[in-house]
């Protein structure tokens, strides 16, 4: 069945992981536009502020204290949510952490920690989610990764479980489709991008790490996000350098398996000494300065926009562009014939 969006500026929307990275710049972006937003994330004094922020500016915000982890707290942000506004129109599940290392040198402990936030989080929430949109209708968009497609060495775990998301996402995708339920459901696949998340990551590395360019702004995924929020999409790759990451996967896995083990260990590794602390995977990490919560450090250049998201967004009006561009050189080759 078609599935019909509300505009942004007509919408609730609930964000999980609000307080950095791409989940901050979600919230923020989809209360500058008018959607009245529901802050999730552990630190309490974070949302706090995040949401006195948003109020500043004109918007409307809720903050709600959540642990992904915990099912019953995706029931209260839910129920929170719907007696404040009267219902959910988008529901994002953000929240995420990671792990640097071997896999023989994470424990088990980290390791289900892990899987409690990226995978049974987003169960949790989807769960939450549906049971609120199940009339209504609305969107549920999952943040999975390019790692969702293609696995990378030193980030196992991170990237099993983002496979798990997708997995996930897709049967319920066809689920939901099979009960003729007005919800989309999309996956949001970001590459690489300017965020904490390197920082607030579990680090078993002899270096601290970093991201392997392109490394693209937090805002092109939350543009892409809240664009889904309003158009059905079954998918996104944000970036072009993951879809060849994805591309690569399908046509030449074995080659690329080569190529990564040759070049992924350096790519990963900064020059800069391992921290030792401050990462997020039992606790809150403390944030120094609204800024320095949306945005990473150590990145030598990050791309504001991605030409490939955006036309893989709206491909009837890429399709349309091309063919005027091709008529009209065709007109100018004629006319000059």
């Amino acid at each position: 069945m078609t599935v019909k969006l509300r505009k942004l500026g007509e919408q609730v929307v609930v964000v999980t992981g609000a307080t950095s990275g791409i989940g901050l710049a979600t919230a923020r972006e989809a209360a500058r536009r008018g959607a009245r937003v529901v802050l999730a994330a552990r630190n309490d004094e974070e949302l706090s502020k995040l949401a006195a922020e948003i109020a500043v500016a004109g918007g409307f915000a809720l903050a709600v204290p959540t642990d992904v982890a915990d099912p019953r707290a995706m029931e209260d942000l839910r129920d929170a949510a719907l007696d404040r506004f009267g219902r959910i129109d988008t529901w994002v599940n953000n929240a995420g952490l990671s792990i640097y290392g071997t896999l023989d040198a994470v424990d088990l402990v980290e390791a289900r920690r892990l899987f409690d936030v990226n995978f049974w989080g987003v169960v949790h929430g989807c769960n939450a989610a549906v049971a609120a949109l199940r009339e209504r209708g609305g969107a549920i968009i999952n943040i999975g990764s390019v790692l969702s497609d293609r696995v990378i060495p030193l980030q196992g775990m991170y990237s099993a479980s983002k496979h798990a998301v997708k997995g996930y996402t897709d049967a319920l995708r066809m689920e939901l489709e099979m009960e003729h339920l007005p919800i989309a459901v999309t996956l949001v696949k970001p590459s690489a991008i300017d965020t904490p998340y390197t920082e607030h990551a579990r680090n078993h590395m002899d270096m601290a790490p970093r991201n392997p360019p392109p490394v693209y702004a937090p805002k092109v995924v939350a543009d892409a996000v809240l664009f889904c929020a309003e158009h059905p999409r079954r998918d996104v790759i944000v970036g072009a350098g993951g879809k060849v990451f994805s591309v690569l996967e399908k046509i030449a896995p074995r080659l690329t398996d080569r190529v990564m083990e040759a070049t992924m260990e350096k790519m990963q590794k900064s020059k800069r000494p391992k921290d030792g602390g401050g990462d997020n995977l039992f606790m809150a990490p403390l944030i120094e300065g609204r800024e320095r919560a949306a945005h990473g450090e150590g990145a030598a250049k990050v791309r504001e926009s991605s030409v490939y998201t955006a036309l893989a967004l709206r491909p009837l009006a890429s399709v349309a562009a091309l063919v005027v561009v091709v008529l009209a050189i065709g007109g100018i080759a004629f006319s000059r014939r």
